[in-house]
């Protein structure tokens, strides 16, 4: 059966970025509640956004090293269904945040050159033991900073076995992520800085051409070519 990978759009500050994503198919939008950031969205515009999410697609909540308070008072205020932790917070601090909203929660990776494989896997291992609210990892490209660098890392990275349940994000763009899913075969895509004009504002024309390509990659799968054999006279 061919795999359909989830997508994320990240960074939702418009009410017309938001009802573009949903109407072109995405799974799940984010929201970042960073103050720092230029994509920031208060607690008050967000929940003002998210009344044009629908059911089944999901609200996403980035943090960087918020406190219990903050992810508190935001959840509360919001109607965020899944949290995605982006800082320095360690394995306890997104276990703890996590309890305390009684959300499923995202850690972000920012994969340096000098990771390997092996330890994705142990990141991986490690918060799946520490917590049922581990939903699973997000490999993102190291910058000395929070936020997306628009560059990708080095795919080869992630091991086989660990690809079908992390969500890839980093540099993906409409011109590489027909390529991307092809190669690594993650469970979900993440994308914020690809579908833009500028920081913060998003392009409708390249919001739909990412999914399309996406779904490119999973229209020429492994599993639909060997259907075809199957079912070919």
């Amino acid at each position: 059966m061919t795999h359909r990978t989830r997508i994320k759009l990240c960074g939702m500050t418009r009410l017309e970025d938001v009802r573009c994503a949903v109407a072109s198919g995405a799974d799940a939008l984010g929201f970042v509640f960073f103050p720092a950031s230029p994509r920031y969205v208060g607690p008050a515009q967000a929940a003002e956004l998210m009344r044009a999410v629908p059911p089944f697609v999901s609200a996403v909540g980035l943090f960087v090293n918020a406190t219990q308070q903050q992810v508190e008072e935001t959840v509360r205020a919001t109607s965020i269904s899944m949290l995605q932790f982006h800082g320095d917070e360690t394995l306890e601090q997104c276990c703890t945040l996590a309890a305390a909203v009684n959300l499923p929660f995202l850690r972000a990776i920012r994969v340096k050159p000098t990771m390997t494989g092996a330890d994705l896997l142990k990141y991986d291992k490690d918060y799946r033991a520490a917590s049922t609210l581990f939903s699973g990892l997000l490999l993102d490209t190291w910058v000395d900073s929070y936020g997306g660098s628009g560059k990708v890392f080095n795919w080869s990275l992630i091991p086989e076995e660990l690809a079908p349940r992390v969500v890839l994000s980093g540099g993906l763009s409409v011109q590489n992520a027909t390529d991307a899913v092809l190669r690594v075969r993650p469970y979900a895509v993440d994308v914020s800085s690809g579908i833009e004009l500028q920081k913060g504002i998003k392009d409708s024309a390249r919001i739909r051409d990412f999914v399309a390509a996406v779904r490119l990659a999973d229209s020429n799968s492994p599993d639909t070519s060997k259907a075809a054999e199957r079912t070919s006279p």
